[in-house]
C-alpha cells in the first residue's frame, strides 16, 4: 500500500494516535530496533502517523528527532555515532560534554516551532520537585496560555539535554524561558520515566479527545540483567550502588507509571512494548557503549515487535 493512500486514510480517521518512548540512556537501541520495524510497516515516516510524540531521556531524543521528520535509520545512524562516546566518557564531566556537543550538533538552533507533528519532551525540576514539559502546541497547554511559548523559548538541543542529565551521572541542565525565568533540571526519568499519562492527559484533558478515539504505542527499552559487579568497577569507574540504584529507581518509575496508567485510563486502547531479557549475555545498563551489545538490543527491538504485530497493523494503518 503506498504512502499516497495511507495518507488519505489516515486523513479520515477520527483516531489519535499517541507515541510514547520510554528513557534508558544507551538501551534506547532497543526502541529503535522496535521502531524500525513499525516504519517499514506504515512505509512513511513515523511523524505522518502519529499526533502527538512523547519522550523521556533517551526516549526525547528519539521523539524530537522523529517530530523533525527523521526516519528511524537516519536516528541509528546518530545513535551510532554519538551514543558509545557520551556512555564512554569516564567522569561525570566528561559525559556532560559529550552529550550537549550530541544536542548541539544533532539538533543545531531548531526549535519547537519546526515540529511536523505534535511532541513533548519530559524533564525534571531540581529545586522545586516538579516535572517541567517541553510541548510544541499552545493546543497542549493546561492552563497559562496566555503566556505560552512552544517549549517555552529554547531550543530542542537544550530540551533534550536536560530531559537526559541523569544526575549525578550527567551535570544538571540550566535553562533560561522566554519570560526571563532560570530553571535548573535534571533527567526526566526521575518523574516519568514512562511518559505515557502525560501523553494521554494532553490528548484528553488539553485537547479533550475522547478515551475510546486514542490509539497509544508506548515502547520501553527492554529489561535486562544487571552486569557483573567487576565490569562496573573496572570498565566504567563508577560505585556499583550508584549506578544500580540509579536503573533501579528509573524501572520502578517507569512500571508505576504504567500502573497508574491502567487505573486511570484502562479504557483508553494501549499497545506496550518492553521485553524481559534474563539470559546472562544479555546483561546491560543504561551506560552501555560496546556497540556489538547495542547492536544486539536493537535486534531484540526489532524481534519484540513481532510480539503484537497484529494489533499495530490494526492500530496504525
Amino acid at each position: 500500500m503506498g504512502d499516497q493512500l495511507l495518507g488519505t486514510e489516515y486523513e479520515n480517521d477520527e483516531n489519535y494516535r499517541i507515541l510514547s518512548l520510554d528513557g534508558g540512556g544507551a538501551k534506547g537501541f532497543y526502541t529503535l530496533g522496535v521502531l524500525k520495524e513499525i516504519e517499514a510497516m506504515l512505509n512513511c515516516p513515523l511523524h505522518k502517523r502519529f499526533d502527538l510524540v512523547f519522550g523521556t531521556s533517551t526516549g526525547a531524543i528519539i521523539a524530537a528527532l522523529i517530530a523533525l521528520g527523521h526516519s528511524i535509520d537516519e536516528i541509528h545512524d546518530l545513535y551510532k555515532q554519538y551514543v558509545p562516546t557520551i556512555m564512554s566518557k569516564r567522569t561525570r564531566k566528561g559525559r556532560t560534554s559529550a552529550l550537549s556537543y550530541l544536542a548541539k550538533e544533532v539538533f543545531g538552533d531548531r526549535t519547537f516551532k519546526d515540529v511536523k507533528t505534535g511532541v513533548g519532551v519530559v524533564a525534571a525540576k531540581w529545586v522545586t520537585e516538579k516535572p517541567m514539559i517541553f510541548k510544541s502546541s499552545i493546543d497542549q497547554a493546561h492552563g497559562s496560555k496566555g503566556t505560552f511559548t512552544p517549549g517555552f523559548g529554547i531550543s530542542i538541543a537544550d530540551a533534550v539535554e536536560a530531559s537526559c542529565s541523569a544526575y549525578p551521572f550527567f551535570d544538571r541542565k540550566f535553562i533560561t524561558t522566554a519570560l526571563g525565568d532560570e530553571v535548573e533540571l535534571i533527567d526526566g526519568g526521575y518523574c516519568a520515566n514512562n511518559p505515557t499519562l502525560y501523553a494521554i492527559a494532553d490528548a484528553v484533558k488539553a485537547l479533550g479527545k475522547a478515551h475510546g478515539d486514542l490509539r497509544v504505542v508506548n515502547i520501553g527499552v527492554g529489561v535486562y540483567p544487571s552486569p557483573k559487579k567487576w565490569y562496573m568497577n573496572a570498565i566504567k569507574k563508577i560505585p556499583f550502588n550508584s549506578i544500580d540504584l540509579l536503573q533501579k529507581t528509573l524501572e520502578i518509575n517507569t512500571q508505576s507509571m504504567d500502573q497508574l496508567r491502567t487505573v486511570l485510563f484502562q479504557d483508553v486502547p494501549t499497545i506496550r512494548v518492553n521485553e524481559t531479557f534474563s539470559q546472562p549475555e544479555m546483561a546491560t545498563d543504561l551506560l552501555e557503549h560496546d556497540l556489538k551489545k547495542l547492536n544486539i538490543l536493537r535486534q531484540r527491538g526489532r524481534e519484540s515487535f513481532a510480539t503484537c504485530e497484529d494489533m499495530l497493523k490494526e492500530f496504525l494503518r
